[in-house]
């Protein structure tokens, strides 16, 4: 049986094309953080989008448990890696990058076994649905009018996302330009969502959602920040389009609490911050014993092989953010085109590998 025997990471900040924001939050560069393990002469690659001090957590605290385990006893891995950032903190930087690692050593179990990584998890899907994310607040009308026209118009993408709550809900009158152009954009067909990033108050986006009405919005995400879990329920209880949250989460405990409390019509969860793909089915489970559907949030390429092994996924989010880098910095990436995506088949592992050539000018830890 192999054993672990190296466990390795990098950072790399990959500036934007234009300053960005959202409603609560601007960034100018996106910071790619990549977690690599060996067995045997065999190396599994995962990654989040997270601090360069991430990449610091796994080779000075995530390593030393890691090595020395049987490479396919991914789940004891996982177990003591739990353990180890106890008084670190699980959520944050520590839970990123304990993601990470995981996404490695599912990797690294997969090309050991020499099966594509969603034979191994069996898959439920043969192509995974999808929807174009970005629409940033800091984009005028002609660069969002651009992004989503590509999408809808020229990829065949018919669900498309934009950010609103700018500026912590002080310009809803902008927001609603901005979700009524993208409507004109995208035509009748294509399902509009938004995302306000947790820059309203609950009321606020009640009334928000009544202005948007005629513009047939179908998904609020984070009307209210995530943490608000009444605030949540009380929009989804009174606004037509669902309401989506979750990707915050970090473990299955925090899914629960938001499930519980009725919060959310389609739970989003993301592997690079809730425990990597191990985290990610313990969400789906979680999900599933709600009734509710759940949607990757970001990373897409990084989703698709737990994507298609979850038969009550809604969609994985195509953020223009990461599949940009994903495209540029590693080989395997998924086209878009139509709408869904199939995992990799044709390679053992999820099929994504780094091209050390192209992130080397992007490194910084």
């Amino acid at each position: 049986m192999e054993t672990v025997d190296r466990v390795e990471a990098a950072a790399y900040r990959v500036p934007t094309e234009v300053p960005e924001a959202d409603g609560t939050l601007a960034w100018d560069a996106t910071t790619l953080v990549v977690a690599t393990v060996a067995a045997g002469g065999v190396s599994g690659t995962g990654w989040t989008y997270a601090p360069a001090a991430a990449a610091g957590v796994v080779r000075d605290v995530l390593a030393e448990v890691v090595t020395g385990t049987p490479a396919t006893d991914v789940p004891a891995a996982a177990a003591a890696m739990a353990r180890q950032v106890r008084n670190a903190g699980r959520p944050g930087v520590a839970g990123y990058a304990l993601s990470a690692v995981d996404v490695a050593l599912w990797d690294l179990k997969a090309k050991l076994l020499g099966v594509p990584l969603a034979r191994l998890f069996g898959a439920a899907l043969d192509r995974v649905p999808l929807y174009g994310s970005g629409g940033f607040t800091t984009y005028d009308d002609d660069r969002t009018a651009a992004q989503l026209t590509r999408w809808v118009h020229e990829q065949g993408i018919g669900r498309v996302k934009i950010k609103i709550g700018e500026s912590d809900g002080a310009r809803p009158e902008r927001d609603l330009h901005r979700v009524a152009l993208a409507r004109k954009v995208i035509g009748e067909d294509a399902e509009l969502y938004v995302d306000a990033n947790g820059g309203y108050g609950a009321k606020q986006a009640v009334r928000q959602a009544e202005r948007m009405r005629e513009h047939d919005v179908r998904w609020f995400e984070e009307p209210v920040s995530s943490d608000d879990l009444p605030g949540l329920r009380l929009v989804r209880e009174r606004v037509r389009p669902d309401v989506a949250a979750g990707e915050y989460g970090w473990d299955a405990g925090y899914f629960a609490r938001m499930c519980a409390a009725g919060a959310v019509d389609c739970l989003q969860i993301d592997a690079t911050r809730c425990g990597g793909y191990t985290g990610w089915f313990a969400g789906a489970a979680v999900a599933a014993g709600h009734y509710l559907q759940v949607s990757a949030h970001c990373a897409p390429n990084l989703h698709l092989p737990a994507a298609a092994a979850t038969p009550h996924l809604r969609h994985i989010e195509w953020f223009h953010d990461h599949q940009r880098i994903e495209s540029e910095l590693f080989d395997g990436a998924a086209d878009p085109a139509g709408g869904s995506a199939p995992p990799r088949d044709d390679v053992p592992g999820h099929g994504l590998t780094l091209r050390a050539a192209a992130a080397e000018p992007y490194r910084v830890a």
